[in-house]
């Protein structure tokens, strides 16, 4: 019972130190920004931002990992902040040898290491909710073994009364995007990466659906040494994307790992009504035979057929300009109150992202400058503010992370491909009901929990 309770006091404190860690930046920028609405005081948001990139940073958590995420939503943030927190790299630092030891026998318990016939004392990989150790099994397997840092659930917890802090001083701020629905998915997301059972079957559901797709590959859980805490996977050999993209590789080699990134985000999407919302060069590795790993699946939204439907019907009335068709499917995503004035607002981004899917050519993602993304999102933010904002619904969310975030990657990998071939393949004969039957079917086998 001791244990018990310091274990709960520890957790407390835990989350109390962070909250003061990060309550004293958010409070500090929210009296600045007080100031500069209610007394006229002009401000240096440039200055504001830096500072918080500098603290968040050396958070080194989850507010972190939210934060890169909302850089890829509009308006969730103001640019300047946007900027900085871009500039943050999911490196946690890691734990020590000795901590990794007690952390394994609580997950394990105290013969933890004769299940393996050696485990790596230094990490191979560390991010914002764990770290990762090579180990070989008796039966001569490599697998990976990733271990939550200690005390996360209230580092997230306290992480996430700041964000929704954040989150409301730019609203008062700027009202374009009123940014309630995001809190929210952000926040069941992250609660739900903390899981790692959930994780193993999210694992199992993505090598179930991309089990035909050539060039992917999935790591295979092990489930006798995988807890809610410690998540141990089959090793694949690879070495990560960024560094691959580094060494100049010939433009084929690029194509061919563009055209893998793509289905393994869409089919599931499109097949399924299911996606992977964390699409960022930590999350690949390419093998060395040119094939692509895809990795950490603890970000996976399920979405309802319905949901993918609007997708496809959006596509299809910015192809054919039908604003019409446009307002019956932001509806179908979950946008309350469409008006015409809101479509028209709207669909200026919605053109951007769906341009390189219309036009049937070998073409680069993006074919203007690299600024232009943000040039769009301002002329959205202002169009939005002079309507009134408009509320992103909770299924907005991941689905813009992954469409700017993958857009990064094709960017940064020079990839030329026909998109809208690729597009017209992951679609072809689109069945909602067909979808609903799939995702029931693959998230029962899995074992993944329905959504709510």
């Amino acid at each position: 019972m001791a244990d018990k309770v310091e274990g709960r006091e520890a957790t407390f404190f835990g989350g109390v130190r962070r909250f003061a860690r990060t309550s004293g930046a958010v409070g500090g920028i929210a009296a600045r920004v007080a100031g500069e609405r209610v007394f006229g005081i002009k401000t240096d948001r440039a200055a504001h931002a830096e500072d918080l990139r500098a603290i968040l940073g050396g958070l080194k958590g989850p507010l972190m990992k939210v934060a890169q995420i909302l850089t890829t939503i509009p308006d969730a943030l103001p640019p300047e902040y946007a900027a900085e927190l871009s500039e943050l790299q999911a490196n946690a630092p890691p734990m020590g040898w000795p901590f990794v030891r007690r952390r394994m026998a609580g997950e394990l318990g105290p013969e933890w290491q004769s299940r393996f016939a050696s485990f790596s004392q230094d990490a191979s990989a560390a991010a914002s909710l764990g770290q990762v150790h090579k180990a070989t099994l008796h039966d001569g397997r490599e697998v990976a073994c990733k271990l939550q840092y200690p005390d996360m659930p209230s580092t997230v917890e306290a992480d996430l009364r700041q964000l929704k802090l954040a989150m409301a001083i730019y609203h008062r701020m700027d009202n374009a995007i009123q940014n309630d629905e995001i809190y929210k998915e952000l926040a069941e997301r992250l609660r739900e990466e903390l899981d790692y059972l959930r994780e193993a079957a999210q694992m199992r559901l993505y090598e179930a659906m991309l089990a035909d797709v050539a060039d992917v590959h999935v790591p295979v859980a092990i489930p006798e040494l995988t807890t809610p805490r410690l998540l141990t996977m089959s090793w694949l050999e690879g070495g990560p994307l960024q560094r691959w993209i580094e060494t100049d590789p010939p433009l084929e080699a690029r194509n061919r790992v563009a055209e893998a990134l793509f289905r393994a985000w869409y089919v599931p999407f499109y097949r399924y009504g299911i996606i992977h919302g964390d699409p960022h060069l930590g999350n690949y590795q390419v093998r060395p035979d040119g094939a692509v790993n895809l990795l950490d699946f603890g970000a996976i939204r399920v979405f309802p057929p319905s949901f993918v439907s609007g997708v496809i019907a959006l596509f299809e009335a910015v192809r054919d300009q039908d604003d019409a068709k446009a307002g019956d499917a932001y509806r179908g995503w979950g946008f309350q109150d469409i008006t015409p004035e809101k479509v028209t607002v709207l669909n200026g981004w919605a053109r951007f992202l769906y341009e390189p899917l219309l036009e049937d050519r070998v073409r680069r993602i993006q074919e203007t400058d690299g600024q232009f993304g943000r040039t769009v999102a301002e002329g959205v933010h202002s169009g939005l503010k002079s309507i009134g904002g408009v509320r992103p619904p909770r299924e907005f969310v991941l689905m813009d992370r992954s469409a700017v975030g993958l857009g990064s990657v094709f960017l940064r990998l020079k990839a030329e491909l026909n998109w809208s071939k690729l597009y017209r393949e992951v679609t072809a004969d689109y069945d909602e009901g067909m979808v609903a039957q799939r995702q029931a079917e693959a998230l029962s086998v899995a074992g993944v929990p329905p959504p709510k």
